[in-house]
């Protein structure tokens, strides 16, 4: 049996894995169905989003050696939506089947202190930033790096988990108590005076081409991200700095599929790297109305080999979620006449059996002639559904 070529294209047809099944594999699922492929997704949940929609669901934890490797027999190759899958398990099935992104990527995109190193030896800019392991590297790292600062888990946490702000060094102890029992491994972080946070979603296939969806902005509530308008509020210098960065990021990495970079815009016009996630990016949900092609096709383009699509922005766009506290399961909910009475608005619902607060229960997304427009009318929508019920 001859050695498959390692650029040739994976044709519609094709079964691909998909480790984590959550609302990203989802609605990468449905694109992909769309355009004739066979899926097969590993997650723990019993009846999780993206295994609604593909052809098979092997239920086991993502460290299950035995179930990636099965994964990996079933497939011709695999993919994932999940950043924090388990890379010594990677690197087994990456023996079986190509796993794009490949595990290098994650160890970098895990581990936050690794993940602005490797920024910096690219030259990308970032906070001002010190690796933390005990009581004592705080007080060290509060020194040199000042307060205000944010100490953070190394590994692990996201939508505001796994953090603690500490305003003044007399802040220093209850932050640690914070975070201490949470891992080993920890970084603080200069917190940046900004603007505002912006983020790119960067495509990159096999044989290096890139492509880059236009810059989005982003605010949040809780540590979480609330509304997304396209295109950002910033000077045309500042949203080329901030595709390079993603472009440059894509291409030292590596990746083989998408790369989403959360940066911030300082008072001085700058970007600075926040955080990299090497998948589909919750600001990066408009695209499925807005652009040329979604992120979740274009993930699909680019781990499979074909053409990467066009990124570019048909109509501006906002997108706003739903939380669990907002709308429920979304299910049943009267105040959705309302919201898709609002002009040129989407309603995506991930088929959580369950709400909670804090839980990402689906999305709205509007189009416009302008950024705020849209934005306007996506908070309509959502003020319909989350007064609805």
């Amino acid at each position: 049996m001859t050695a498959r070529d390692a650029q040739a294209p994976f044709l519609p047809g094709a079964t691909i894995g998909m480790v984590g099944g959550g609302q990203l594999g989802r609605m990468f699922a449905l694109e992909a169905r769309r355009m004739g492929y066979r899926l097969i997704v590993l997650d723990p949940g019993e009846d999780t989003p993206a295994a609604q929609f593909c052809d098979g669901h092997i239920r086991a934890p993502f460290e299950d050696l035995d179930a990636c490797l099965e994964l990996a027999r079933r497939s011709d190759l695999v993919t994932l939506e999940w950043e924090n899958a388990d890379v010594a398990t990677l690197r087994e099935m990456e023996r079986i089947v190509p796993v794009r992104p490949g595990p290098a990527v994650l160890e970098v995109a895990q581990h936050r202190v690794r993940e602005k190193e490797t920024a910096r030896s690219l030259g990308v800019l970032t906070a001002d930033f010190r690796p933390v392991r005990t009581r004592a590297d705080l007080d060290e790292a509060l020194r040199e790096v000042g307060t205000p600062a944010i100490l953070k888990t190394a590994r692990m946490g996201y939508d505001g988990k796994g953090q603690a702000t500490i305003r003044t060094a007399a802040e220093a102890d209850a932050a640690w108590e914070a975070v201490a029992a949470q891992g080993d491994e920890f970084i603080l972080e200069a917190r940046v005076p900004f603007q505002m946070e912006v983020s790119v979603v960067c495509a990159r296939s096999v044989n290096g081409e890139t492509a880059c969806f236009p810059v989005a902005e982003n605010e949040h509530r809780n540590g979480i991200l609330h509304l997304t308008r396209c295109p950002a509020r910033i000077p045309a210098g500042a949203a080329e700095q901030a595709l390079s960065v993603a472009r440059t990021l894509a291409e030292g990495l590596g990746v083989i599929g998408l790369l989403a970079v959360e940066m911030f815009v300082d008072p001085q016009g700058r970007i600075l790297m926040n955080e990299i996630a090497p998948r589909p990016h919750n600001s990066g949900h408009h695209t499925l109305e807005a652009c040329g092609v979604s992120q979740f096709e274009q993930q699909l383009r680019a781990v499979c080999g074909l053409p990467l699509g066009s990124p570019a922005l048909l109509r501006p766009a906002a997108m706003v979620n739903l939380m669990g506290e907002d709308a429920g399961t979304g299910l049943d909910r009267p105040g959705v006449v309302d919201a898709l009475a609002v002009p040129e608005t989407a309603l995506h619902l991930y088929g959580k059996g369950s709400a909670r607060p804090g839980r990402k229960m689906g999305h709205l997304t509007s189009l416009a002639d302008d950024a705020d427009t849209a934005a306007e009318r996506a908070m309509r929508a959502w003020t319909a559904m989350a007064g609805g019920g």
